[in-house]
């Protein structure tokens, strides 16, 4: 699918990878996705979808919990069920 060149639209993806710490081709998909799950095809969907996402990161980020540094500390945590595990021999 051919990306949309909205230029609100481009710019509320901008600032929705600026705030998670993503590229803009991540931050677009997420709100692709989100609008797919939500069942929805038009552009001004689509806006009020990444304004959605938007607020939300934001609001996040304010109470400490999504803030980049917090997040790559949780995506390092292990599971306990890889806890113990080797790659070599």
């Amino acid at each position: 699918m051919a990306a949309i060149q909205d230029h609100a639209f481009v710019k509320l993806c901008a600032e929705l990878a600026s705030c998670l710490s993503i590229s803009l081709a991540s931050a677009r998909r997420q709100v692709d996705l989100a609008a797919s799950r939500e069942g929805v095809k038009d552009l001004e969907a689509r806006i009020t979808i990444a304004k959605r996402l938007l607020e939300e990161a934001r609001s996040r980020r304010q109470d400490g919990k999504g803030a980049p540094g917090n997040q790559l500390d949780q995506l390092l945590k292990a599971v306990a069920e890889d806890e113990n595990f080797m790659t070599e021999d």
